[in-house]
């Protein structure tokens, strides 16, 4: 049974409202965002008219700030603003849809004078715009919004998104702009793209190319034109591997396969190390589409070969007939043990993963093994501490000796636990393999670094 002191709906409701009343006054002193949600809760009380007036006020007051918001007031801000959003959304717009709708606005507006004293580096501010903007999209399916009229708001909108608030937008209205609001759109513009440009507005006449172009790809793609949205990239672009692999997936599913696989020859792409990852998915997808299945299953091959990849190796062998992948999977596993890299090969055989193989390349290239490799040879020594003591000591030493021939203080620490690892393995190693026993190796360490006291006094503590 709970305690009566148990913070719960039914014990505070026991207090009694004007109790409550009194505590929600103290707590909520000096926190804004308490206090603003009082404020929308009295309003509601009297209606959305009344929290309408209190968000567009607030919205006011945000976007007429002046004071540079630091990385310690960042997280106030956003929970001003996530008030301000749910509020919109979830006390006005069920009542009220039309009057969300203009808030919506107004609040998606305020982001340009947020961003310009705000640092948003962690995303977590333009996360709230774009919640914001997914809202709007969810209101305006409420209404009984004029698709022209909101083709005008689209249009502007799109003119002053510097910040990406807006990005998405048209496909999030699409549905309520219908054909009517998109050709009203396309036409606005078209307009601004062919407007003459000003004396020495160079640089303002390629922002307004560049957004109308952004806007006419966004617009072919909510009519589902193909060849309206390629229109937009001149013959240059379509060389590009990423918009070539964008044209494709689109010419793939207006099911013009051929094409698409044009579109990806065109980039004329010898090496898929320079390749990036849409490039080759949309290769993979378009050969796999045309029927072309010894195609596909070669590019696998090769990606898996050019960066020792466990996803692509994976794909190969899950295409491959019951018992021809054991042996595809044993070559693939001895081509990475023998790869000029033995980093790469190292995390390719770990994550695969093919253990026994792993400590083999440690032990046969341990002239190789960099020190300053910690993120890898930290959980290589730990993979492999159980079955291969050895392999697992020499990752441990590389790392040691790196932090000490450099002498790297903030890695003391970590490299006296190393040490202190290294002597418990010694216990289990019979043969060192021409490696120096660990007392050995502990001399060795005291002879040439026994002034790092910072150090040594970390391996006393261990």
């Amino acid at each position: 049974m709970a305690s009566s002191t148990t913070l719960n709906v039914k014990n505070l409701a026991a207090l009694g409202a004007e109790r409550l009343a009194a505590l929600l006054i103290e707590t909520s002193k000096g926190n804004t965002a308490a206090k603003t949600r009082l404020r929308l809760a009295l309003a509601e009380a009297q209606g959305s008219e009344d929290v309408s007036r209190e968000v567009a006020k607030r919205l006011t007051s945000i976007a007429g700030g002046r004071a540079r918001i630091t990385w310690r007031r960042r997280k106030k801000l956003v929970e001003d603003l996530e008030t301000q959003r749910r509020a919109i959304i979830e006390q006005i717009a069920p009542s009220d849809p039309d009057q969300a709708l203009e808030l919506a606005w107004r609040f998606l507006a305020i982001a340009a004078p947020v961003f310009e004293r705000c640092d948003d580096s962690g995303g977590t501010v333009i996360a709230v715009f774009h919640a914001a903007l997914r809202d709007l999209g969810d209101i305006a399916m409420k209404t009984e919004a004029d698709p022209q009229a909101l083709a005008d708001s689209v249009f502007a909108a799109l003119q002053n998104n510097a910040f990406g608030q807006y990005d998405g937008l048209i496909a999030i209205l699409a549905p309520v702009l219908g054909d009517d609001g998109l050709a009203r759109l396309a036409r606005r513009v078209e307009e601004l793209a062919g407007e003459e440009p000003q004396r020495g507005a160079t640089r303002e006449h390629a922002r307004r190319d560049e957004i109308a172009r952004r806007a006419l790809r966004d617009i072919a793609d909510a009519r589902g034109d193909v060849d309206a949205f390629i229109a937009q990239y001149d013959a240059r672009e379509r060389t590009i591997p990423q918009i070539a692999a964008e044209i494709a997936s689109r010419l793939l599913e207006a099911g013009r396969a051929h094409d698409a696989l044009a579109s990806i020859e065109d980039t004329q792409i010898k090496d898929v190390r320079a390749a990036p990852e849409a490039w080759k998915q949309m290769r993979l997808a378009v050969l796999e589409a045309l029927g072309r299945h010894d195609e596909a299953q070669a590019l696998r091959w090769r990606i898996f070969e050019a960066e020792l990849s466990v996803a692509y190796l994976r794909a190969y062998l899950k295409k491959l007939p019951d018992f021809d992948d054991i042996e595809a999977e044993e070559r693939a596993v001895a081509f990475a043990a023998t790869h000029r890299d033995a980093f790469s090969a190292l995390r390719f055989l770990l994550e695969w993963p093919a253990l026994d193989r792993a400590a083999a390349l440690i032990r046969a290239r341990r002239d190789e093994i960099d020190g300053d490799r910690y993120d890898l040879l930290t959980p290589a020594a730990e993979a492999l501490a159980e079955r291969h003591p050895l392999a697992a000591t020499i990752a441990l030493r590389a790392m040691v000796d790196f932090t000490l021939m450099r002498a790297r203080a903030t890695r003391y620490r970590h490299a006296a636990r190393h040490l202190a690892t290294c002597a418990e393995l010694a216990e289990r190693i019979a043969d060192f393999e021409g490696l120096e026993s660990h007392q050995a190796y502990l001399a060795r360490l005291k002879r040439e670094h026994g002034r790092k006291q910072g150090f040594w006094a970390r391996t006393i503590a261990q």
